[in-house]
């Protein structure tokens, strides 16, 4: 939490193929990301995810990988036994957060609204994620943060990678954003133009320090 703190954005990104995924990582790794989500999404994708795993642990030593789009408590088990160090859903699953409290893993369940906010953290989701963000929009983070300050919300969903959508999440109180397809183009894997995906990183940790300034 920390790290996403620091750095204010987390990729998220599947691809069936184990080498694509540890260029993708990489190349957001040079760009000065150091959290990645792999979203839970294919056939066999836990066996994806402990390749990539293994990969990050030799040549992205600093970068902290989870897992995303989990909805049930055996699969956080699975993805936790594979190294995963955070973990992510699209909903909100009280089973799932006894898994990972269990585990000392942070779990960052999937709410829409304060109140179910309010339960995740009464059951120890420190980070809970507004989804689809483009849905709630950023006034939604901004109310939400005036009664209840101490809430860390990561959005994900409707976040572009440009210094306007930055800034008017961040300015809303956003804890930190996940970007999927607006970061990672179908278009740049087909090229596999991963100096691309370096170039925009970069952009938008500098995006970040700006509006924290």
């Amino acid at each position: 939490m920390q790290k996403m703190q620091e750095t204010g954005i987390v990729p998220v990104f599947y691809h069936k193929d184990a080498d694509v995924v540890n260029s993708v990582i990489k190349a957001c790794y040079d760009g000065g990301i150091r959290v990645f989500e792999f979203t839970n999404r294919g056939d066999f994708a836990h066996e994806v995810f402990a390749v990539c795993e293994k990969y990050v642990a030799q040549h992205c030593p600093e970068m902290i990988l989870g897992v995303g789009s989990v909805v049930d408590a055996p699969t956080a088990s699975l993805y936790i036994q594979l190294g995963a160090s955070f973990v992510v859903g699209p909903l909100f699953n009280p089973d799932i957060a006894v898994v990972c409290n269990r585990r000392l893993v942070p779990y960052c369940p999937g709410c829409g609204t304060i109140s179910e906010i309010g339960k995740a953290q009464e059951c120890g989701c420190d980070l809970t994620k507004v989804f689809p963000g483009e849905v709630y929009g950023s006034t939604f983070v901004k109310n939400l943060m005036a009664p209840c300050p101490w809430s860390k919300v990561m959005v994900t969903g409707g976040v572009s990678p440009t210094e306007e959508s930055i800034k008017e999440w961040f300015a809303a109180g956003a804890f930190c954003v996940g970007m999927g397809s607006k970061l990672i183009s179908k278009d740049v894997i087909k090229t596999q133009d991963w100096d691309k995906i370096t170039n925009i990183c970069s952009n938008c940790l500098r995006y970040v320090k700006l509006v924290k300034k």
